[in-house]
């Protein structure tokens, strides 16, 4: 196999206005590797994406593709007429129209002028699905009715359909389960063995160990080292992609947990094949695990009030939360972290100052009146110790990182002096620096007396972070584990569909008593 880079890049530089977002960067990508993309949000990491794909033009800077030079404006087309493809995080693919049809968009083989050709359609289309090892799927039913995995592997196929020179991978696990993710990877080490090119990014960095050949990391837009990606170790890749040493990606000395703060009894969920109960006391952090779809967000959104619920109670403190109401819950001191920070978290309109202070106004106004420097002192201290990146309170939210909108959110409750706190996939999207940050300040909370209930899909973030995980299966709590008895394989044997209902019942019968302090993690 030849060794010529399939795409090389010198001296690439994109600035917008007083940033610069890729300064003088160079780039091979070799056949047959997978080249991880490393940094943290804001690195470059996505502006070097939209160059690749012609998304957006390169203010200076050679490009070229096989040894081909492709321009300084190259558009969307021409990029992929020049074998570029790329797999997003969120899916290009037309939910509407079936499978066949979205895997030969703009490409329908014709008998005669305007006639397509069913049957030469079809073959390309189980040829295409065959390197993804989905020969066998319908090609009839819509896409909106296959699952998240299908839907990553058919667009997968797709962008293989127009001979794809390199396959860019953004994010692509983000929306699948463990299971699904590792599936995922061995697709994409297949396409390596079989001499694609593939630059991979992610912010996992078990995913870059598990199927990289090479990392180059981005740091401020620059290009730090490239190295294969065994001449690292999880801490060495971390202080190259964050310019520090992270020592403890996860809090390690933890303190006494307290009594219950927040009982959930007999909750009955609409849906749920049996009644809800969950406790977490005082300092403790439990984990919800799951599979996608098993019921973990909507346990926390239930105990908040943000969906009805048939019966049972929610105690704080012992005392009973009004049902169905986020008001009653807030204001007794629940806080709910949503999984989409922009659909249903963050106000985008809004200021940073304005989106921390929003649920606390009561805190610093007077009668109808709004005292700003108040407000400031108020949104000052609640971001306290967040490590919040930003230029001033006063630009708006979206102006931040994806890590610094998720620290926003967090300091938002902060300021309402919640004593629960439930975060629904709190990293989601979140590069590694901003995650170490989030779990100090989840674990700062915790030591001041919050119960936090905490719901990922990445299951080492919940080993590292918690004192205990429950297990939700098919909309049904099936056991729990004390972190120091969990590990991956427990996890996921108790989220498997195969699991006996003697395992259940072993698992379930584990006391539910705090774990005893740790002293280390």
């Amino acid at each position: 196999m030849s060794n010529e880079p399939v795409v090389r890049l010198r001296g690439v530089t994109k600035t917008y206005g007083p940033v610069t977002a890729l300064d003088d960067v160079d780039l091979d990508l070799l056949p047959g590797e997978v080249h991880c993309l490393a940094g943290e949000n804001g690195a470059g990491k996505s502006t070097l994406i939209k160059v690749l794909t012609g998304a957006v033009a390169r203010d200076r800077g050679d490009y070229r593709v096989d040894g081909v030079a492709l321009g300084t404006r190259p558009s969307p087309a021409e990029a992929r007429a020049a074998g570029i493809g790329v797999v997003y995080q969120e899916l290009s693919l037309l939910p509407d129209l079936s499978v066949l049809d979205n895997l030969t968009m703009g490409r329908f083989p014709r008998r005669f002028p305007g006639i397509v050709d069913r049957g030469a359609q079809r073959r390309t289309a189980v040829a295409h699905l065959d390197r993804v090892g989905l020969a066998d799927l319908d090609l009839d039913q819509p896409v909106r009715a296959l699952p998240t995995a299908t839907r990553q592997l058919v667009e997968i196929a797709r962008v293989l359909g127009t001979r794809a020179k390199l396959v860019i991978f953004d994010e692509p696990t983000t929306a699948l389960s463990e299971r699904e993710a590792a599936a995922l990877l061995e697709r994409v080490a297949a396409l390596r063995d079989a001499g694609q090119t593939v630059l991979y990014v992610t912010h996992r960095l078990e995913e870059m160990f598990a199927v990289g050949d090479r990392v180059t990391v981005l740091r401020d837009g620059r290009v730090v080292a490239t190295r294969p990606i065994a001449d690292h170790d999880h801490d060495s890749l971390i202080q190259a992609m964050v310019g520090r040493p992270v020592q403890n990606l996860y809090p390690g000395v933890r303190h006494a947990i307290g009594p219950p703060r927040l009982e959930v009894r007999e909750l009955r969920i609409p849906g749920f094949a049996a009644p809800v109960d969950l406790t977490v006391h005082r300092g403790e952090i439990v984990g919800l695990a799951g599979l996608l779809g098993a019921g973990r967000s909507e346990i926390v959104r239930a105990v908040f009030g943000a969906d009805r619920v048939d019966g049972g109670q929610v105690l704080l403190d012992g005392v009973p939360v009004p049902a169905g109401s986020p008001r009653a819950a807030a204001r007794s001191g629940i806080a709910l972290l949503t999984e989409d920070r922009k659909e249903s978290g963050l106000l985008l309109e809004l200021s940073i100052e304005a989106n921390v202070s929003i649920a606390s106004l009561g805190r610093v106004a007077t009668a109808t009146l709004l005292r700003g420097g108040r407000e400031r002192r108020h949104v000052r201290q609640a971001v306290a110790g967040l490590r919040l990146r930003y230029g001033s309170f006063d630009d708006p939210v979206t102006s931040l990182s994806g890590g610094n909108q998720q620290k926003v959110l967090l300091a938002r409750w902060l300021a309402t002096g919640a004593k629960v706190l439930l975060l629904d996939e709190p990293t989601k999207g979140v590069d590694v620096g901003a995650k170490a940050d989030i779990y100090q300040a989840i674990a700062e909370m915790a030591r001041s007396g919050i119960a936090v209930l905490v719901v990922s899909s990445y299951l080492p973030e919940l080993l590292g972070l918690c004192d205990r995980i429950v297990v939700v299966r098919e909309r049904q709590v099936v056991g729990e584990l004390p972190a120091d008895e969990a590990t991956e394989e427990k996890i996921l044997h108790l989220t498997s569909p195969a699991t006996s209902a003697a395992d259940l019942s072993k698992a379930a019968s584990a006391p539910m008593s705090p774990p005893a302090p740790l002293e280390s993690r």
